[in-house]
Formats: C-alpha cells, structure tokens, sequence
C-alpha cells in the first residue's frame, strides 16, 4: 500500500469517528484547551455573530452533553420511550455529583416524536458515577441489542434531511463507524408490518477494518436490507442491476455523503484537537472531500438528494467545496432549501466569502495571490468563486452551519444538494423512449468518464474547471471474504425446512443465502429481492463485507427432530410472517418465565401456552406476544422470540442483552452488580444471568445434544463459530 493510500485511510478515521462513534470513551488526562492559531482563523473568518465569540470559545472547552437516540423503526421505540420517561428520567432528576443537580433530560425539539434526548452529563459522569449505575447499564444494553443509539446530536441531522421513503435506494459513502447508516436503516423500515422494503442502504468505508465495526453496527438492527461494502469512497465502483430483464446502471435515490474532515466542530469531545489543529489540515483534505462528492452526484439519480456534511466549521472544507461541486455541474445540481425541515434547530447560513491561511499564518483571499511554490498544497477550488452573479446564483446560503453555543452542540456543516439533470461529462443523448440517462452503451459511457477524468489531473485543468476526479484503479486490501451463494428453489435443504415450518407459499426462497460453495450449510441468511439484485450482477465489481440478517442455524441433532435448522433469533421478525406453524402464543407472565429461569418445565407456563405446547413436537419454535389493546398495563408492542420445545421443557434461545431488554418492557428491572451477577426486582428475586446457566442441572436429557450450543447464548455470551469471527 503506498503512502498517499494508507494517509487517506487514516484521514477516513478523521473527524467522523469522534461525533459517530458509539462508544463513550473513558475522557482524558487534563488537556490545555488552548490554541491561539484557532482563534485567531476563526475570528479572522467571521462565521461568529457579532459579540458571541467568547460564548463560542467557552462553548468549546465545556464537555459534549451526552444524547441518545431511541431506534424509531422498531415497534418498541414507544415502550422504551415510555421506559425512559417513567423510571430513568425521574430517578436521574434527584441525583447530585458533586454538588451539581443533574438536570432532567430533554427532548430535541427538532428531531422527530421524541426519539432523541439530551442531559446536561457528560459521557464521563455517565460512566463513572456510582449513583448512575443503572442508568448507564441500562444504555450500554439497550445499545447493543439495537434499542438506542448513543449518538452527538448534530450527527443526527444528515438522515433527517435525506428524507427518506421506504423504496429509496441509498447510498453511505463514508459510513464507519455507523452510527448514522443506523439511522438509514431505521427509515427504511419504518412500517414494520412490511418485512423487505424495496429499498436499501448500501454502507461503505475505506478501511476494512472499521468496516468491521460497521458491521457490528448494522447488525444490531437485523435488516436484510444493508450491504457493507469496503472500497475508496472517491472511486466507488459503478454497480450494475437487472431491469426488466435488461442490464442497468444503479443510481441511487438518496447518497450521504459525510466526508472525512479535519474534525475542528469535535473540539468538545476530542480534545486532542486542541493541540493537534492546524490550517494545514483542511488544506489537505479538501480535493479529497471534493472528490468524493463529486463521485457521489456522478452515481445519483436524477431528482434524487445528497446530503454533504462534516464536522469541520472551515469553510474551506465545507463552502469551498459546495461552491466547486456546483460549478462543475453547470446547473445540473442545487442547494435546497432545509430551513422548514428541521423546526427548532439553530443554525447560521452558509457564507459566501472567505480566506485561506496558512500554517505559517500567511493569508490569501484570492487564488490569483498564491505564489506559484505553492499550487501544489493551494488549488483554485479552495476560494469563493469571483463571479458575484455565478456566487449569487449558487445560494450557498442554503448550507446550514451549526454553532456549538447555540443549544449546547458540537460543530457541525451539512448541505443538501438535488440533481437537475446528468452530470456534464455524463450526458448521453439517449433514443426513443429512454429516461434522461439513457440506457444505451453504458460500458462506453464509463470510459467517456474515465477519459473526461484523467484530463483533470493536467496543469491545465488546475483553474476549476468542469470535469470528474482522477480515476483510480480499484485496490482491495484486508480478508478475503467467503463468497456469498444463493440458494435455488430446489436447494434440498428448503424440504424438511418448507414442512417443519409449513412456510407460505410466497416464502422468497431466492432471497435466502449462505456463506460457502462447500459441505454443509451451517447458517442460511436472507436479503431483499433488490440487494440480490445488486450482489448477483457486481460480484467481480465490488467487495462485499456482509450483508443479509441470519434467519436459520444447523442444529448438530437436530434432523431427529424433523429439521436440521434451528430459528435465528436475529431474523426473527424478518421470517416470522411466513411461518405458520411451530407458533405458541404467550402471555407477558410466560414471558417473564421463560426469560428468567434457564429451563422451565412446560407446566410452568399458563394454560393457554401449556395446551399448546403438548401438541408440538420437540425443536424449534416461535414464541409469539400479542399486545392486548384493553390491557394498556402491558406492553402494547409484539414480541417475538426463537425458542426451543423439549421433551418436558421449554426455553427462549435470546441474547442477554435482548433478554434484558424484553425483561425492562414488562416492568422487570434488571439490574447487574459489580460482580457481574444480576438482581432481579419484580419477580420474587430469581437468580438471573451467567450464574444460573451455569448452575442450572439440565432437566431434559433428551434435548441436551441439540441444544448445548444454545445454552451457551443463553448465558450471554451470544458468540459465533469462530468461522465467523468476520461477520461480528
């Protein structure tokens, strides 16, 4: 790997991660939080109103407040709203550190139905305080079986703008770590009663190992709908898809273009920045954001939308780049206007002049002053353009600019582009019949656009001219991936699948997949029928990480039982529709029994569940909550979970942190000492978690064999074969 290819992998980490990633963090040693070049640039550059830079500066050396997101296309979000509101909330509100009251948590007024909260705590308070204990293990499990998402409020203002329907094809250019790729997946399920939307998010990264932690990510959310992918967001490859029995060009309807940056709106929570900030880093990265943007209007769809963001407040990074993007298409894109999208958000229009500065302090407001020395660091795109009737036009005050002081945020850009029409150097004059973009020759069109793309790169074209990025050969580093097959219809593994199950007749057996071409079919996944689109016709073109939400494991005894494959818990209410036996229905009191004691006989179980559980014969089943609308005591949101019918027994193969979570929805809390022991409180005081698995004699002999993998989810560990270390 060369050395301008590992810097830009380690740019790709720059800035996003520290306003995306999940985590917390564990703070830092104190850190000066000084830098006189900083203020000085900023100042310099006027982007703060009149009299409110030292509110700005101040603003930046407080910690970042701490904000959740509650995962709003899950049925639950309200009785985890309702869950945060009448326990978390209240108890939080009487707490005192160190001598300060902690303030009750608020909604964000612009985000939407109460689905994301703000404290006055740090993230640091949050995970050291003895007295929010609960209230920390409560976001650290419900994160991770993809309940919440812990997340900086300004991050999650690009999906929002995105405007996304359940159909839209998407596009996440620079996703890892992922947190706002959760978010797009979220939207395009947000009817759960359809279990494949015809749309999907396709989530890139550059580094393959971050890659791995957006798969963590997405997976949380068990969609069939999400693709990661690993390659150079500025050379994505061109996909293809199937239309109508012809060969087509994919071209997304909505693409999030979140570049890297050099990360100065991250100020309050990477203090690192601090001491590391320099003008020099914008300098470098801007070509690198404009490519990436322009490849991104190249794969959009006419009358589809891009959302631009950074957390950078430069307007080299931000403004610059816009203003060049809109001049290269030549009225093929523009601004929108988000003002009314987000009623409640503060934020400053965009600005049509700035200068550069460099890092030795020497300041240029026209590309005309650059001395020639230094046309290699300084490009024309970096400067407002000179045509005030060109500027005017582009109404880049459209951008939005959000200001830390201004409701307790981290720095943030974000712009909304719309495509007008093809970009210049794609335009094809298409025949009779054909949409804007033509049909005709598309393998000649990408080497029009490959030979439009290596012109740029002469001296000539430095003045910003129109025209594409360089191409660039298309390197894959990292694992090699095991391949993904699709099944056949008559793939003898649906036989005893289709009968155990009595799948209905629609059931998209092409949808379902596995991840090798030799011996045995140890886990069957499914994707949408669009994603098998994609992956049939781009598996030479693209590197696929992972993809498709597991529904089916092979049981190691199972075929005694009638099927070799066992439900996937994670695939659950992705498959559940199609199946129409193997079903208990259970009560909110089942329920709790089934998910605090290890193994319980069936007569444990009320006698609705009890009758129909005789009648079953052993191995896997669904465990299935109606909501009683006259009942609003109880939980008014399906539950569905895999579980296992024994000879005298019967158990709920879940998750602990899915146990846990189903366990706070009714009424249960749950609540682990520092020995990693539970306490159970509601419910008599029944030992809870590892401890009783391990201790638990197993009280069905019969069943031991096929299910001693499954006893060890159940103790919480929730691993895969070491076959798929990859995947999680």
């Amino acid at each position: 790997m060369g050395k301008r290819s590992r810097q830009r992998q380690k740019n790709q980490t720059t800035g996003r991660d520290d306003r995306d990633n999940a985590g917390w963090g564990s703070g830092y040693a104190d850190i000066v939080k000084e830098n006189k070049l900083f203020e000085h640039y900023y100042k310099e550059q006027g982007l703060v109103p009149g009299g409110e830079f030292e509110q700005f500066m101040d603003a930046m050396r407080e910690p970042l407040p701490a904000t959740i997101r509650i995962t709003g296309y899950k049925s639950h979000a309200k009785e985890i709203l309702h869950c945060l509101k009448e326990k978390y909330f209240k108890d939080i509100q009487e707490v005192e550190i160190d001598g300060q009251k902690i303030e009750a948590p608020q909604p964000l007024s612009w985000y939407p139905d109460e689905q994301a909260w703000h404290t006055n705590m740090s993230r640091k308070i949050i995970r050291k305080s003895p007295l929010l204990e609960k209230f920390h293990q409560f976001l650290v499990s419900e994160t991770e079986s993809g309940n919440i998402s812990r997340q900086e409020a300004v991050s999650m203002i690009p999906p929002l703008l995105l405007k996304i329907e359940s159909h839209h094809k998407i596009l996440d250019m620079c996703a890892a770590p992922g947190s706002k790729t959760a978010q797009l997946i979220e939207m395009l399920h947000s009817d759960m009663d359809v279990p494949f939307p015809e749309g999907f998010v396709i989530a890139n990264d550059v580094d393959n190992k971050r890659c791995y932690l957006l798969v963590h990510q997405a997976k949380r959310l068990n969609s069939p709908c999400i693709m990661v992918v690993n390659h150079d967001a500025s050379c994505i490859p061109t996909l293809k898809i199937d239309v109508d029995g012809q060969k087509d060009i994919l071209f997304y309807d909505r693409i999030l273009c979140d570049v890297p940056c050099s990360g100065d709106g991250t100020l309050r929570k990477n203090i690192d920045v601090w001491k590391k900030w320099t003008t020099s880093n914008s300098l470098h990265l801007h070509g690198l954001q404009l490519r990436i943007a322009v490849r991104g209007v190249e794969q959009l769809a006419v009358g589809g939308r891009m959302v631009y963001s950074t957390c950078s407040l430069n307007p080299i990074e931000d403004e610059a780049v816009i203003a060049a993007l809109l001049e290269k298409s030549e009225g093929a894109l523009e601004l929108a206007d988000g003002s009314a999208d987000l009623p409640g958000l503060k934020w400053m229009p965009g600005v049509t002049s700035w200068k550069l500065m460099t890092k030795e302090g020497q300041w240029y407001a026209d590309w005309s002053e650059v001395p020639n020395h230094r046309h290699t660091q300084i490009r024309p795109t970096m400067f407002p353009p000179t045509d005030t009737e060109k500027l005017a036009s582009m109404h880049l005050e459209r951008c939005m600019r959000i200001l830390p002081h201004h409701q307790n945020t981290g720095g943030f850009f974000v712009a909304v582009l719309v495509k007008k029409a093809p970009m210049p150097w794609n335009k094809r004059y298409p025949k009779e019949g054909e949409g804007p973009e033509g049909k005709v020759d598309r393998e000649a069109e990408e080497e029009a656009t490959k030979g439009a793309s290596s012109a740029q790169e002469t001296t000539a074209k430095q003045d910003g001219a129109c025209g594409p990025p360089a191409s660039k050969k298309m390197r894959l580093f990292g694992y090699k991936e095991d391949p993904f097959v699709f099944l056949t219809e008559e793939d003898p593994v649906f036989t005893t699948i289709q009968s155990f199950y009595d799948l209905s007749p629609n059931f998209p057996k092409l949808n379902v997949l596995t991840r090798t071409h030799d011996g045995k079919k140890r886990h069957l996944y499914m994707v949408s029928k669009e994603l098998r689109n994609v992956l049939i016709n781009n598996s030479e073109r693209m590197k696929v990480i992972n993809t498709g939400v597991k529904v089916w494991s092979r049981n190691s005894d199972g075929e005694e039982f009638g099927c070799a494959f066992r439900l996937a818990q994670e695939g659950i209410y992705t498959l559940q529709p199609y199946i129409r036996s193997r079903i208990i229905r259970v009560s909110v009191e089942d329920i709790k029994v089934l998910l605090t004691q290890e193994n319980p006989f069936l007569s444990k179980l009320e006698d609705d569940a009890h009758a129909q559980a005789k009648k079953m014969v052993m191995g896997s089943i669904v465990l299935k909550y109606i909501p009683n609308p006259n009942n609003p005591a109880e939980p008014q949101c399906p539950i569905q979970l895999c579980g296992w019918r024994g000879k005298t027994s019967i158990r709920a193969f879940v998750p602990r942190n899915e146990r846990f979570h189903y366990l706070r929805l009714l009424g249960v809390e749950v609540f682990r000492d520092k020995q990693g022991v539970g306490a159970e409180k509601g419910r008599g005081g029944e030992k809870e978690g590892k401890e009783e698995v391990e201790d638990a004699a197993e009280k069905d002999a019969g069943e031991e064999g096929a299910v001693e993998n499954e006893t060890k989810r159940l103790a919480g560990e929730d691993v895969e074969e070491t076959a798929e270390r990859k995947e999680d």
